[in-house]
């Protein structure tokens, strides 16, 4: 059976920098996230007796290495389910991969969910998530609806995402400021490899739990500025770790500066604007909806700002019934 599905790629407000398991995909603390309703994958996936090998193709190419993960993850659900056979699967986002928008998180939810569908697999809400870890940790977080909390664990059934909020909740919405396509120079998987060698990384963990709880507090308020302040600040010390280890991780741009800068100029003239950025150059810029047009036009006057992506929250992963590849 063909089946497609959509995941939309998230943004993490409370991050996570490490992992206690490779294998597993076990972060060093949990996260909280938002679901962005812009930025998404769409994959299809049918398993058939007659291929002699799995039949990739993401974003219309054909990718060794790339291939080598879906078809390490399509082991799983084949050992779900007891299928033995090979299968074709197209993918495509919307938007750039490998630039710090979280593409493997927006392309292994929708992996999973279309996988397990034409396998004939059901399972709960926390067991996709926790099968969708495996293949990118962040992928979890794009299963569920809206705001999202990743949670801390030392095992596969402790590791799992869950929605807080629906997407209708609250009307914060993402900016993404695009200074770059190109892809890293260093994936997030081999950066987060040296996090343990920043002399900030144990402090940074102390405070984690807490964190999440403020973070989770001021979205349950809808305390925006409280919000606001946490994130940035939390973008901020991640980026603190990468530039403190060896070999250090400089993901930003003089463009990623340049929006930076920006945020603050509007928020002295009075705007509440926040910013955030994952491993990547990309700025991430978090307002509430009345605010929305008058800051994507600010941002585009930014030499370097490629272009801007206008995100509200977004529904998790869903099957799509019309198939569209």
């Amino acid at each position: 059976m063909k089946a497609t599905a959509r995941s939309h790629s998230n943004i993490a407000f409370v991050k996570y920098w490490g992992k206690k398991d490779e294998v597993l995909r076990l972060p060093t603390n949990g996260s909280i996230s938002m679901n962005l309703s812009n930025l998404f994958t769409t994959t299809s996936v049918e398993f058939l007796p007659s291929l002699k090998a799995d039949d990739i193709l993401v974003n219309g190419i054909s990718n060794s290495s790339i291939n080598h993960r879906v078809s390490n993850h399509l082991d799983r659900i084949r050992h779900f389910s007891k299928h033995s056979s090979f299968a074709k699967v197209i993918s495509q986002n919307s938007f750039s991969a490998s630039a710090g928008m979280a593409s493997s998180a927006s392309g292994f939810a929708a992996l999973t969910v279309a996988g397990l569908t034409s396998a004939g697999i059901t399972l709960s809400e926390k067991e996709v998530t926790m099968l969708a870890r495996q293949g990118s940790g962040s992928a979890c977080r794009s299963i569920p609806d809206g705001f999202v909390e990743w949670l801390d664990g030392d095992s596969s059934e402790k590791s799992y995402a869950y929605s807080f909020h629906d997407s209708n909740y609250w009307d914060v919405c993402d900016v993404v400021a695009v200074v770059s396509t190109e892809k890293k120079d260093i994936a997030t998987s081999i950066g987060q490899q040296s996090a343990e060698t920043s002399i900030f990384f144990k402090a940074r963990l102390k405070k984690m739990s807490e964190k999440i709880r403020e973070c989770k507090e001021y979205i349950d308020k809808k305390n925006f500025n409280g919000f606001g302040k946490l994130i940035e600040l939390e973008a901020l010390e991640m980026h603190a770790i990468m530039l403190t280890s060896w070999p250090s991780l400089i993901y930003w741009e003089p463009s990623s500066l340049a929006v930076m800068k920006l945020v603050k100029r509007m928020r002295e003239a009075g705007i509440s604007v926040y910013f955030t950025i994952d491993a990547g150059p990309n700025i991430h810029v978090v307002c509430l909806k009345k605010d929305l047009e008058t800051i994507n036009k600010q941002i585009q006057s930014i030499p370097g700002v490629i272009e801007t992506i206008m995100n509200s929250a977004s529904k998790g992963s869903y099957l799509i019934q019309n198939h569209l590849f």
